[in-house]
């Protein structure tokens, strides 16, 4: 299929990620440039602010990691909190509708998880091509698993 990447493959939101990771390194650098441009603060007070300026790009940072990673052997999903690796015969469909936040991956336990990787928000185009290609190797891995078992 045309629309299908070369394995391995990563799927990331690559603007929203710029956004965040510039808002985060200006976050940092305005509250470190406070801290030494206050006189009358103290090496402990400035200590803590340029702290304070690193939490603040680490928020941002964390919520840019987000990324679902597809190799031969599965899919590696990587959300804010946490990180779940599938095999392909795990995935049974990938979902984004129109309204969703994000794609979701429909599960052969039942369950649905989130993939925070391909997320509509700030470059929709983008995020329907992922969710598209993701789609195309799901339903390649799978038919190939069905001719493996059936062999």
């Amino acid at each position: 299929m045309s629309d299908q990447p070369t394995l391995p493959v990563t799927f990331r939101p690559t603007r929203t990620r710029a956004v965040l990771l510039s808002a985060g390194v200006a976050l940092f650098v305005v509250i470190s440039a406070v801290a030494l441009l206050l006189e009358q603060l103290g090496p402990g007070e400035r200590l803590s602010f340029v702290f304070t300026g690193a939490l603040c790009f680490w928020v941002p940072a964390q919520l840019a990691r987000v990324r679902v990673v597809a190799d031969d052997a599965g899919v590696t999903v990587v959300n804010i909190a946490s990180r779940r690796r599938l095999e392909w015969a795990e995935i049974l469909r990938v979902n984004l509708r129109a309204g969703d936040p994000w794609v979701f991956l429909d599960l052969s336990d039942g369950t649905s998880l989130p993939a925070l990787g391909i997320q509509p928000g700030i470059d929709k185009r983008q995020a329907i091509a992922h969710a598209r290609a993701l789609r195309s190797l799901v339903e390649a891995r799978s038919v190939h698993r069905s001719e493996q078992d059936q062999g």
